[in-house]
C-alpha cells in the first residue's frame, strides 16, 4: 500500500469519528493554519473521509429500507398492535 493510500485509509474509522475529523479539518484549513503543502494533504485526507461517511450512510439507508420492507405488509395494509 502506497504511504498517501495508507495515511488516508479511513475504513476503520466511525461515522462519528470520521466527522469529527473532518470538522477539525475543514477549521484548521479555513483559519490558515497549516501551511499550503499540508493543506492539500489534509484536503485529500478529508475527501477520503466525506467518502467514508457516505457510505456509511448509504449502508445504514439500505439496512433501514430493508428492515421498513420486512415489517410492512405485501398487501399493502398497515401493521396494527393488538389492543389489551
Amino acid at each position: 500500500m502506497a504511504k498517501n493510500e495508507k495515511k488516508n485509509d479511513v475504513s476503520n474509522l466511525s461515522f462519528e469519528q470520521a466527522i469529527k475529523e473532518l470538522t477539525s479539518i475543514v477549521e484548521k484549513i479555513e483559519q490558515g493554519e497549516i501551511p499550503l503543502e499540508n493543506s492539500l494533504q489534509q484536503y485529500e485526507r478529508g475527501m477520503a473521509l466525506i467518502q467514508h461517511c457516505r457510505t456509511t450512510l448509504e449502508k445504514a439507508e439500505k439496512r433501514i429500507e430493508k428492515i421498513s420492507k420486512q415489517e410492512k405488509p405485501e398487501d399493502g395494509s398497515q401493521k396494527t398492535e393488538p389492543r389489551a
